[in-house]
């Protein structure tokens, strides 16, 4: 008698193998498009929302008299610190502006959180010990003392504080609010770049309620102008003290509101907006 019995589960052996090979290919087919899905979003800043996005800040928008558009940010000092982010402020998921001046991978200014240089290695040229060249205009907050002051100091270590292990410092060029007959001498003095050229414009200053203003301009104008414009529009007239920051192209500011990119160039740290 003749039996089909082996070519029979010889044909159910070959056709389950054949569908498992399909399951498994479909498997990983839709494993690697969850893992491209995945990096995608990753790689793609949020536009709002991110796990980073802060909101205990209140944004504004001005047009000041003289023609300089400024878009700030306003927050606690405490709910502010350096950060090296190496990248444009729009295209991280933080708040903020950026930060001092830089070189390539260099930070050129002051800054530092808890005595600690942003750039986690103390004493390294570039990583934020210190106000390269210069003795600038550094903001400080003193974390003990919950108030800002601003310090012309060339390294970190010359910073007065009551408790080294409660403070942040962001350097830049010294503003002097108050002193509108120095000012800019004093600018000068700490060399700020092009200050009589129209340019994108940085800034943070505060009130004399302790209040923090992180500013960028929208539109172009001289330092002057840019100070004046922050004078008249910012702080309700009791503006205490403050900093100009880096400017031009790396003028950039991020929040749900607005994002302001500069020329679209990286910057190597900004002051970011914690919560």
């Amino acid at each position: 008698m003749v039996t089909n019995e082996p070519s029979e589960v010889g044909g159910r052996k070959r056709t389950l193998a054949v569908v498992g090979i399909m399951l498994a290919i479909i498997i990983t087919l839709g494993v690697l498009f969850t893992l491209m899905v995945y990096a995608l979003r990753a790689d793609k800043p949020s536009a709002g929302g991110g796990t980073q996005e802060a909101s205990q800040y209140a944004y504004a928008v001005a047009d000041a008299a003289n023609g300089m558009k400024l878009h700030y940010l306003a927050t606690k000092p405490s709910n502010v610190r350096p950060e090296m982010i190496h990248n444009n402020v729009t295209l991280t998921e933080y708040t903020g502006i950026n930060g001092g001046f830089f070189y390539g991978e260099q930070m050129l200014n002051i800054a530092v959180v808890d005595s600690l240089p942003v750039g986690r290695s103390q004493g390294k040229y570039g990583d934020g010990s210190e106000n390269v060249r210069y003795a600038r205009g550094t903001l400080v907050w003193d974390g003990a003392l919950d108030k800002l002051n601003v310090q012309i100091v060339s390294k970190a270590t010359e910073l007065k504080v009551k408790d080294n292990t409660r403070f942040w410092a962001q350097g830049g060029i010294s503003m002097s609010i108050g002193d509108d007959a120095g000012w800019e001498q004093r600018a000068i003095a700490e060399n700020v770049p092009f200050p009589d050229e129209d340019r994108l414009r940085s800034a943070v200053v505060y009130d004399a309620q302790g209040m923090l203003y992180l500013i960028v301009s929208e539109t172009k104008g001289t330092l002057a102008a840019f100070r004046e414009a922050i004078i008249e529009k910012v702080g309700g007239g009791k503006l205490a003290g403050g900093i100009f920051l880096d400017g031009d192209g790396s003028s950039q500011l991020r929040s749900s509101e607005a994002k302001l990119a500069g020329d679209n160039r990286p910057v190597v740290q900004m002051l970011r907006v914690l919560k």
